[in-house]
């Protein structure tokens, strides 16, 4: 039976590779590489990096394939997720059935880890739901950047027994902890808008690699700064990818 190998790879460093990663590595016929375009493709070439740094002997075969089409301005969020993650799944069963023979084994390289605001998992249980395709799956979990974020500000998530919500900035407004601290995920525009000046934030970008930025102080002394500083990186890059903590000064 073929099977799936779905990997971790940690936020951009190599050396967030786990030895579990790098197992799953060797043992992969094929890696599929999914192609998000010219603004992405240093991602492209991390995954590869990785690849070459840690596999051994006969390379596997690196399949790539570009991304679908992703509506960004739907008038329904949930409907325009779910086409997308529909046209993901017929890319990948047909990358996996044309790829991968009987009693082999290809891996899907997630960034970050693939429990955290990432689709591999639910478009491999789709596949698995229309039942075309018979195959077995691995996950190997990886670092976060939310993990990143913590070890690059030096703190800890939480306060003392307190709770840590992680959301997206689509939900910042409303899921915006009162009692504890809150990670900040997906957010396109970090404008900040509405948010108590007097909160206080550690942001981070490009974590764990050496474009790492790193930010914190009081919200309100520094918000300028974070837009200022991500914009530019943006522009610099081609692509961003950040994250950042929210919590009230005692905590």
């Amino acid at each position: 039976m073929r099977k799936l190998l779905v990997i971790g790879i940690g936020t951009g460093n190599p050396e967030h590779v786990t030895l579990q990663a790098v197992r799953a590595l060797n043992a992969a016929n094929a890696i599929f590489l999914i192609d998000k375009g010219d603004a992405k493709a240093e991602l492209l070439r991390i995954r590869r990096e990785i690849c070459e740094r840690f596999i051994e002997g006969e390379p596997p075969r690196f399949v790539e394939a570009s991304d679908p089409e992703r509506d960004r301005s739907p008038a329904d969020y949930g409907v325009a997720v779910d086409d997308w993650h529909a046209a993901r799944a017929e890319l990948y069963e047909t990358l996996i059935e044309t790829n991968l023979g009987e009693g082999e084994s290809g891996a899907f390289l997630v960034w970050g880890d693939p429990s955290l605001y990432d689709s591999t998992l639910r478009i491999i249980a789709r596949i698995r739901a229309r039942g075309r395709l018979a195959f077995d799956c691995e996950v190997i979990p990886g670092i976060t950047s939310v993990q990143a974020l913590a070890a690059g500000h030096q703190i800890p998530l939480n306060g003392i027994g307190e709770p840590v919500t992680i959301t997206t900035g689509r939900r910042l407004a409303q899921d915006l902890s009162a009692d504890g601290a809150t990670v900040v995920m997906l957010d396109g525009k970090v404008d900040f808008d509405g948010l108590d000046p007097d909160l206080t934030i550690q942001w981070g970008a490009y974590l764990g690699t050496a474009d790492e930025l790193l930010v914190s102080g009081r919200l309100g002394d520094v918000a300028e700064l974070i837009r200022t500083t991500r914009r530019e990186a943006r522009v610099r890059h081609g692509w961003i990818m950040d994250i950042y903590r929210l919590s009230r000064p005692a905590t």
